[in-house]
């Protein structure tokens, strides 16, 4: 039985947002993780959805680990 409310939350039509609004669609609840070179060592940077690093880790699954901990959504960009 499913005792929550209903969501009458209805999104905007695809048509309607402009190519900014678009971009910003998850913007604060994601991140992503990319191998990188820090210092000539290879590491996995993790950067905010507009590019903006955010810092990095030794291994993809820290970098993941970290961007869950800070309530953000890890996307793998190769």
């Amino acid at each position: 039985m499913n005792t929550n409310a209903p969501d009458n939350h209805v999104p905007p039509a695809p048509g309607s947002l402009s190519a900014e609004d678009f971009l910003a669609l998850g913007a604060e609840t994601t991140a992503f993780v990319k191998a990188i070179e820090v210092d000539g060592k290879p590491v996995y940077g993790i950067f905010s959805a507009f590019g903006q690093p955010l810092g990095y880790a030794e291994s993809f699954a820290v970098a993941q680990a970290t961007v869950r901990q800070n309530d953000l959504e890890p996307f793998s960009v190769h």
